[in-house]
């Protein structure tokens, strides 16, 4: 009874010796010193940080406390970064000693990102730059920049000026949800290329590649009032003062609109050294093209059977460019059925019945189903709505953490196709910085363990008790956070 009663002090010891390390992410493994020797901590404490190269996963990590300091090492930098970021949450609590223990951790997915819409409401760089920060705290290493749509146009291109001159301004904006109440104020902004090339800098110091999107077919109004004869119709347009889909895109039959869809992405890819260049595709009403005389013409001259075909001839005329840059192309779930090329990588968002996964037709695919990984959703339960106004529906905290990206009901082949995971911040409502932050707090650590945690290491309980270390960071740099969650007690 005596050798029992010591080993059950020995194992408690041991599991309150690892609590120190309960970090999100989830660690792979932490082994702790049996012999239980501990480190002083204190603003001397020696901390070295290595290059291995005979770490195999390129953004793992593996942090050493011991005699002589603490030591992290990765293969690469960026996996010295993901170290860096695990053990400023080790330090959150102040300790005066660490016990001797390795801890290591490398990510599930290689693409672990988040999305950003400045175009419904127009955000400093300071603001693009903070949601870099909060990313990179929380291991995500891809921002899906949406710079372009119908309600205002984001980016500088010197071939075209007036997408910034006139696109980017809207004269008035809805109050409410398309209530036909207008507040009637001009609203607007956008980057400077010399801005974006400061915020790709700034976001590859922290290892975070940023994904530019312009939307093409469709979300083009701003871009067609700069330049009317862009659309089927010739305008008048209006940069677009609602929220939702416009009928009102692209002329697919008009010559121009591919030198413009040219010029845009020969600057865009200038800008961005990101390998992969978003193009949208999604929501794109083909009225106009219907009664349009040019792209009825066109598709007689393409053999195209309907205008789902001459959507996907416009992709592939930008695939041809992209690739012929080295560069590949991304796009909503809706251009998988506009005859693509299986070398496109699919966003799925629409994960409602009717529509196929796109790993399951050969497609890389990354996951941001709009039920559980759109940010602009409440983050309260069901009912208990707040009095801020929000797009609707809800998404808690537990249903973010409990997302599996590939499942078991796929094949093995089919889960490879799955390159990773992302949730989409989408800002009709959200118009200040501080809403920003607390649509994406604390989920962004729920997230961040649905992109670093093999299924079997997750469990919801221990991670709302490793979230109070989290939470002091996010008071210790200011940002506002959604506190409304259940805690294991509560459960």
């Amino acid at each position: 009874m005596k050798r029992l009663t010591v080993f059950f002090l020995a194992l408690t010891a041991c599991i309150a010796l690892r609590a120190q390390f309960d970090i999100i992410p989830q660690p792979a493994s932490i082994s702790v010193d049996a012999k239980g020797r501990a480190l002083p901590i204190d603003a001397h404490t020696p901390i070295t940080e290595l290059t291995n190269p005979k770490m195999t996963a390129s953004e793992g990590y593996r942090i050493t406390i011991g005699k002589q300091g603490i030591t992290i090492e990765g293969s690469t930098d960026a996996g010295i970064f993901y170290g860096r970021q695990a053990l400023r949450q080790v330090m959150a609590d102040q300790p005066t000693s660490l016990p001797y223990a390795v801890i290591e951790s490398a990510p599930r997915f290689a693409y672990r990102g988040m999305h950003l819409d400045i175009c419904r409401h127009f955000f400093s760089k300071d603001v693009v730059k903070n949601y870099l920060d909060m990313m990179a705290l929380h291991g995500m290493n891809t921002l899906h920049w949406h710079l372009s749509d119908d309600q205002g146009w984001r980016i500088e291109i010197k071939k075209w000026p007036r997408l910034t001159q006139v696109g980017a301004w809207r004269d008035r904006t809805v109050i409410g949800r398309n209530m036909g109440l207008y507040d009637h104020t001009m609203y607007g902004g956008f980057y400077t290329q010399k801005d974006i090339r400061e915020i790709v800098q700034y976001a590859a110091e922290r290892h975070i590649t940023i994904i530019p999107e312009i939307d093409m077919p469709g979300h083009m109004v701003a871009a067609i009032t700069a330049y009317p004869e862009l659309g089927c119709t010739g305008g008048p347009y209006e940069v677009w003062p609602d929220w939702g889909v416009s009928e009102d895109i692209l002329c697919a039959g008009n010559p121009r609109v591919y030198e413009f869809l040219g010029d845009v992405l020969d600057e865009l890819m200038a800008l961005f050294p990101s390998k992969i260049i978003h193009l949208g595709g999604d929501e794109a009403p083909k009225v106009r093209w219907k009664a349009c005389p040019k792209c009825q013409q066109k598709m007689r001259d393409e053999h195209l059977q309907d205008e789902e075909q001459l959507q996907g001839y416009i992709v592939r005329q930008m695939e041809q460019l992209l690739s012929a840059h080295d560069r590949r192309l991304m796009g909503w779930d809706e251009i998988m059925y506009c005859d693509v090329p299986a070398s496109s990588i699919i966003m799925n968002w629409r994960d409602w019945q009717g529509v196929e996964d796109p790993a399951t037709r050969g497609f890389d695919v990354v996951r941001t189903p709009n039920s559980t990984l759109y940010f602009d959703h409440y983050q309260i339960p069901q009912g208990e709505w707040s009095n801020t106004l929000l797009f609707g529906g809800s998404t808690p905290l537990e249903k973010v953490y409990n997302y599996e990206p590939a499942p078991e009901t796929l094949s093995p082949e089919e889960r490879s196709h799955v390159l990773g995971v992302q949730a989409n911040l989408w800002t009709e409502y959200i118009a200040y910085p501080e809403l920003i932050e607390y649509q994406v707090l604390p989920r962004m650590a729920a997230l961040a363990e649905v992109q670093w945690a093999e299924p079997a290491q997750k469990d919801y309980d221990r991670f709302l008790q490793r979230l109070p270390r989290l939470l002091r960071i996010y008071d210790e740099e200011g940002w506002h956070y959604c506190n409304k969650f259940n805690t294991p007690n509560e459960k």
